[in-house]
Order: structure tokens, then sequence, then C-alpha cells
């Protein structure tokens, strides 16, 4: 079995009954559409396999052990890497965290965290066309702290490097986040 396929069955036993964000979608939607995105943008097996386990240490009871164990240390350091190390710091904590990371993280991580991000802000933008500004009530910090966090992201990413991924990532957070977009985007009232 080769290490896409593999990771699939992982990822999908690892996310089974948990679902996006006050939604019914399926969560292993999310980890094969980070692994769809790094495929069309041309990355490697591994580097596939590891944006579809990106969210099995974090969100499920898969260690980084197990992870390692199954599909070796390249893999497992970018599944880490992808992962919020401690989840009881607050919100702010925790993306100062990753913004910070992500300055100097390696390339391999930079393109699963910037693919993981990617596949986020289409799945808000598009939750956003249906629902307007409610969407923002579902998350934990409300769209000016979705702003501040994303648009730092971005900068943490390009920091001593540029890649497609990044320029797709910044074209749809601007899109997002931009006034006139935004307001051309509700819905009918």
């Amino acid at each position: 079995m080769n290490v896409i396929e593999k990771a699939l069955q992982v990822a999908s036993r690892a996310h089974v009954n948990q679902y996006r964000k006050h939604t019914d979608i399926p969560y292993i939607t999310h980890p094969i559409a980070v692994g769809m995105i790094l495929m069309k943008a041309g990355y490697g097996d591994d580097i596939i396999a590891a944006g579809i386990l990106h969210d099995t240490v974090e969100d499920t009871s898969l260690s980084l052990a197990d992870i390692e164990r199954e599909f070796g240390p390249k893999i497992a350091s970018i599944v880490q890497g992808c992962s919020e190390p401690d989840k009881s710091l607050s919100w702010e904590e925790r993306k100062e965290h990753t913004i910070e990371f992500l300055k100097t993280a390696s390339e391999d991580i930079k393109a699963v965290a910037c693919a993981d991000k990617l596949h986020n802000i289409r799945s808000i933008m598009n939750d956003y066309e249906q629902i307007g500004d409610m969407v923002w009530e579902r998350f934990n910090r409300g769209k000016q702290d979705q702003e501040w966090y994303y648009r730092n992201v971005i900068e943490s990413l390009g920091y001593k490097s540029s890649f497609k991924l990044l320029d797709k990532l910044k074209i749809e957070v601007e899109r997002l986040f931009s006034p006139s977009v935004t307001e051309s985007k509700l819905p009918n009232k």
C-alpha cells in the first residue's frame, strides 16, 4: 500500500465521528482536501501524506510516536510542525506560537500549513457566501481576530520563502477579508 493510501486510511479511522466546526460535514473532508491541494501543487507523496495526517496528533487519540512508527520521521516531523503543542494555552498564545514557529519552519512544514490554511479560508468563504456574518459565530474569536491571525500566518509563511500555494492563500485571504468583497457577498435580506 502506498503512503498516501495508508495516510487516508489512518486519518479516516482517527477522525471518525468528527465533524467540521458547527456543521454536519465529516471532518475527514478537510485533511483529504489539504492532501489534494498539495497534490495539485505538485508536492511528493510524503508531503501529501503529511497533509492528510496533519490534524491527527492535535485532534485525535493518535500520538506523534504512532505517526512516526507508521510513517517514519519525516512525515512525523511535518505533522508535529503543523500541530499546536499545548492545547491548554489560550487562543492568543496558541496562535502567536504558530505565527512565530512558521517563520523558521522547514519548507515542507510551510507547504502543509499553507495548504491547511488555504482550505480553511476557502471553507469559511463558502460558508460566508451561504450565511454571511453568522459564519464568524462558529469561531472562538470573531472576524477581526481571524483576519489578524491569517494575515500574520501569511507573513510568517513568506518569511525568507515564496511558493505558489502562498500566493493562492494571499489571494483568498484578501478575498475573504476585503471590506468591498465581503459586503458584496452578503446574502439578500
